[in-house]
């Protein structure tokens, strides 16, 4: 019977912890525009179109950034990758203290869009490389909820450096911060390559696997199949609604709850919590029940399929009435119930990422799947901020997010399909299990 060794306990844990740490500050960094939405504007003069576009300016760069990223994760290994990313975005977050234009932190934005890329494919390659296929859920699970952990905290967190030392000080302080995480990551971390593993570890991580091992480089023209599989084109096209929805909410609900609810900006940061703590439990959630689902016997890509169609399709539902209540509480209840369950979705694709490739090509999988949704997602701080210019209202901003989810979650539901799972390493690269 197999066993886990204790230094691959040790590894795996060490592996999860600076994941989450990582994701949790790279969703703070993502969190202070939003939060310093209203003093950004009225220092730089910004109407609310203008902050959708710097808003987006991120998410657009994040996206066609993932595409390089995941074939480069590929080749040279999380290690460097990650590292050297969450170093440059940490030195981008720093300068966005010190921009005076809207161009300039246009342009800071567009780094950071850039630096943050690698994060979550390296994430998936991460846990590709350290779990068993049978222990991937809950470890992707925990390392993607720190997408909401972040936004969970970062409300009363950066509320108060925001209201104590200003918005520029708030911005260099979470940079200097990222530098720390970025250092520790790379003296910490090593890649499964750059370990000597023995015969009964090998023999755990690859038990129920059903890929060859990987026996030289990542080619341009094995990370060009993934392109010809109709689940690549599901799990990007689908990826659309879940990012859509959850980018407008780390964009826009703090300003939501101002110039809607007419909530102060201290109110405003506490209360931004509360939905993050329901969409805490739906990504940390997410991949328990895929492991639970699989071990019961419902296929790999089916157990992380379903609960991603559920989630869209809960989201779209409560995102409706959050749009029409007149009752700030009943808002705020359903925003919560809406964000439980399209981070329920998220966490679930990241898991989907963990049993539709085989190792070598997973971080470029979760690339792509990742420049779907934030291509997608770029638009909703534009869309949004338009709409509210126009008519003054979150309402049909709302009600547009609603439809994207439910639209992805049939994307999901008949494109992605289960694949006959393939031995050799050159038919796996083309059919991915």
């Amino acid at each position: 019977m197999l066993k886990k060794s204790p230094r691959l306990k040790r590894t795996q844990t060490i592996a999860v912890a600076f994941l989450t740490i990582a994701g949790i500050v790279n969703y703070l960094d993502r969190s202070t525009l939003s939060i310093a939405n209203h003093s950004v504007a009225e220092e730089l003069h910004l109407s609310a179109s203008e902050m959708g576009l710097l808003l987006s300016a991120f998410s657009l760069a994040y996206a066609f950034a993932q595409l390089p990223v995941g074939a480069m994760l590929d080749r040279f290994g999380s290690r460097v990758m990650l590292g050297l990313g969450m170093l440059v975005w940490s030195l981008a977050q720093v300068t966005g203290g010190f921009i005076q234009t809207l161009n300039h932190f246009l342009a800071a934005r567009v780094v950071l869009g850039i630096a943050e890329a690698p994060l979550f494919p390296a994430g998936a390659k991460v846990i590709h490389e350290w779990f068993a296929v049978r222990e991937r859920g809950g470890p992707t699970g925990t390392f993607v909820s720190s997408s909401t952990i972040a936004p969970m905290i970062a409300p009363p967190l950066l509320t108060v450096l925001m209201l104590t030392f200003g918005w520029r000080p708030m911005f260099i302080i979470m940079g200097l911060l990222g530098v720390l995480v970025a250092v520790g990551w790379y003296m910490v971390y090593r890649n499964r390559d750059q370990i000597a593993l023995t015969s009964e570890e090998t023999a755990w991580l690859e038990d129920g696997a059903t890929e060859a091992p990987q026996k030289s480089a990542l080619s341009f023209a094995e990370w060009g199949t993934l392109l010809k599989q109709r689940n690549t084109w599901g799990m990007i096209f689908g990826f659309m609604g879940v990012i859509y929805m959850v980018w407008l909410y780390l964009t826009w609900l703090p300003g939501y709850l101002e110039k809607e609810r007419h909530i102060s900006i201290a109110h405003t940061g506490w209360l931004v919590a509360i939905p993050y703590v329901f969409g805490t439990i739906g990504m940390a959630s997410s991949g328990f029940i895929s492991d639970y689902l699989l071990k019961r016997g419902m296929a790999p890509i089916r157990s992380r399929k379903w609960p991603l169609c559920v989630g869209l399709i809960g989201a779209a539902a409560f995102t409706v009435p959050a749009a029409y209540t007149p009752s700030t509480a009943l808002a705020i209840t359903y925003v919560s119930v809406a964000m439980f369950f399209v981070n329920m979705s998220s966490g679930a694709a990241w898991a989907l990422v963990s049993v539709a490739a085989p190792r070598h090509l997973v971080a470029s999988l979760g690339s792509m799947q990742n420049f779907g949704g934030y291509l997608g997602g770029s638009f909703a701080p534009v869309i949004t901020g338009i709409v509210v210019d126009q008519t003054h209202s979150f309402v049909n901003a709302l009600l547009i997010s609603a439809a994207v989810a439910f639209a992805a979650a049939f994307v999901y539901l008949f494109v992605v399909k289960e694949v006959a799972p393939q031995g050799e390493r050159q038919t796996t690269a083309t059919q991915p299990t």
